[in-house]
């Protein structure tokens, strides 16, 4: 503020011109309209920041302590996360193209190898019938080069051979008879050179013909022939990538699985390389298989230690507190987050069902055998949190970066906290003290103490 201050003390209007009075109005219009947006670009930046900023929070985390049961298992950690399709396809197109037929909606269950969109096709198809033509002109061409001279071409050939000659032979007899008459004198030498002249080109004319004959009788030569095989070779490739071209003009589902997300329309067009933020599509749909279903969690690193690989685990969601779904480890990451300090560990859904969706919120209660038959066996844990950390029966759990609010039930304090019945599972981090400004789905991260 200080700093727009002098900018404002320095701004001072030239009044002292009279003949210029409409420009000095129009100048100090000016100068208020960038004053006035100068001002508006500072409180739209620092609204930005303080709406984008994460609230910085004191969290606590819901302790468990496990009652008598027959279950054979104690609960040894409980985690928060989301459910993710463990292989979740974005279905692009391998060819450039606008969309003409497109066969799915969002929620479709499809079939591996069922169409699910259309391009179009001309430009494709003449450009198959084009290498197809090309093909066609060239194998005929070799067929004409492996069978040879036809009979009635030899034939030509020979008697192009013997009317030249016939040509010869009069050539050599009027030679001769100008020799004669210029040793006799009666021709001059320039008609004995013009005779001489014409036998040659007779004499050049038949051995020319001679070696056409010949060649028109043996045929073509084998390399003519394996050059006019490997252009053959080359436009059938061109032929086969044409057609495969062509067919890519039809997209299918590579697996069968659910449409999460359909994301062009008829008439819309589709790219194989940079998509823009509002020009052509990089993809037509997502899916994914909801029958392999997965519960990805950040661990921390504190507790890492309490899972190994294949443990089994229990699964409740939010959207249905009642209902249990049962899970093993399925992949631990190999590294850590240093920022976050956790490590990420993804759970197999072993009996999935259509109540469960891509995205919901999920917790696990990880699981592990009783070592002692004289220990206590474990039952339904119980859950216990400092009654600050509730407000109005809603609690605040933060999930990676941000909070979800939750209703819970409780049943009175105790000197362990506030005992809770219903809503949590033990191992959640709690917003403690949840500000007033605190929403569902704000980004909050640790007051650093």
């Amino acid at each position: 503020m200080e700093v727009m201050d002098q900018e404002l003390k320095r701004l001072k209007i030239d009044r002292s011109g009279a003949a210029d009075g409409g420009g000095s109005k129009w100048a100090t219009r000016w100068i208020l309209i960038g004053v006035a947006l100068f001002v508006l670009a500072g409180v739209g930046a620092t609204v930005y920041n303080k709406l984008n900023s994460a609230l910085e929070v004191t969290m606590v985390r819901a302790q468990a302590q496990q009652t008598g049961g027959a279950s054979g298992q104690a609960v040894v950690l409980n985690a928060t996360g989301y459910v993710i399709a463990a292989h979740k396809i974005q279905v692009a197109s391998k060819v450039v193209g606008k969309v003409a037929w497109i066969g799915v909606e969002k929620g479709d269950k499809v079939k591996e190898g069922q169409v699910i969109v259309r391009l179009e096709d001309d430009e494709y198809r003449a450009s198959l019938q084009q290498a197809r033509g090309q093909l066609l002109s060239l194998e005929a061409r070799l067929a004409e080069l492996v069978n040879g001279s036809r009979p009635e071409e030899i034939a030509a050939a020979k008697a192009n051979v013997e009317q030249a000659q016939a040509d010869l032979e009069n050539a050599r007899v009027n030679l001769e008879r100008v020799r004669k008459l210029h040793q006799d004198g009666v021709f001059p030498k320039s008609n004995l050179d013009d005779a001489q002249a014409r036998y040659d080109a007779a004499q050049a004319r038949v051995n020319s013909l001679q070696k056409t004959y010949e060649l028109v009788k043996i045929g073509p030569r084998r390399e003519v022939i394996d050059a006019l095989k490997g252009q053959i070779e080359q436009v059938k490739g061109m032929v086969s990538f044409a057609e495969t071209q062509l067919n890519n003009t039809v997209i299918r589902a590579p697996v069968t699985g659910t449409i999460l997300e359909r994301v062009v329309e008829r008439g819309e067009f589709v790219t194989t390389s940079f998509v823009g933020e509002r020009g052509a599509k990089g993809y037509v749909v997502s899916l994914a298989d909801l029958n392999d279903l997965r519960v990805e969690l950040d661990i921390s690193q504190n507790d890492f230690n309490k899972l190994g690989p294949k443990q089994k685990g229990e699964i409740t969601v939010d959207a249905y507190p009642g209902k249990k779904w049962d899970g093993v480890i399925d992949e631990i990451s190999p590294e850590a987050n240093r920022q976050k300090a956790t490590v990420q560990v993804k759970v197999k859904v072993l009996n999935p069902d259509e109540y469960l969706r891509p995205e919901m919120n999920a917790s696990v209660a990880f699981l592990s055998e009783a070592r002692s038959m004289g220990a206590a066996a474990a039952g339904k844990p119980v859950v216990f949190i400092p009654p600050a950390a509730v407000k109005d029966d809603k609690v605040f759990i933060v999930v990676g970066e941000k909070v979800v609010q939750r209703t819970i039930r409780t049943s009175g304090n105790t000197p362990q906290g506030l005992r809770v019945e219903d809503g949590l599972i033990g191992g959640e981090d709690l917003v403690l003290n949840p500000p007033a400004e605190l929403k569902d789905g704000m980004k909050v991260q640790r007051k650093k103490s």
